[in-house]
């Protein structure tokens, strides 16, 4: 004997089910913390490469170090 599946009420019951609340912030998307881990850490790379290529010249690369910390902290705290 074959069991068979109501699909409209499985429908039913998976829109009942409540998601846990998303945090929005200045990010235009709507993200969970590990979103936002993922977005500062790809920033500090990005900022980084860019950084040594076209400012370390002038401009010491610690300050770049700082600057991407801080950057990273923000996003994941408000973004």
């Amino acid at each position: 004997m074959e069991h068979m599946v109501d699909l409209d009420e499985v429908d039913d019951e998976a829109n009942t089910i409540v998601a846990s609340p998303q945090r929005t912030g200045f990010l235009p998307i709507v993200t969970n913390w590990f979103d936002r881990v993922f977005v500062g850490i790809y920033l500090f790379v990005a900022l980084e490469l860019f950084w040594m290529r076209l400012l370390e010249q002038s401009i010491p690369l610690s300050v770049c170090h700082v600057l991407a910390i801080v950057l990273g902290v923000l996003i994941v705290w408000r973004g």
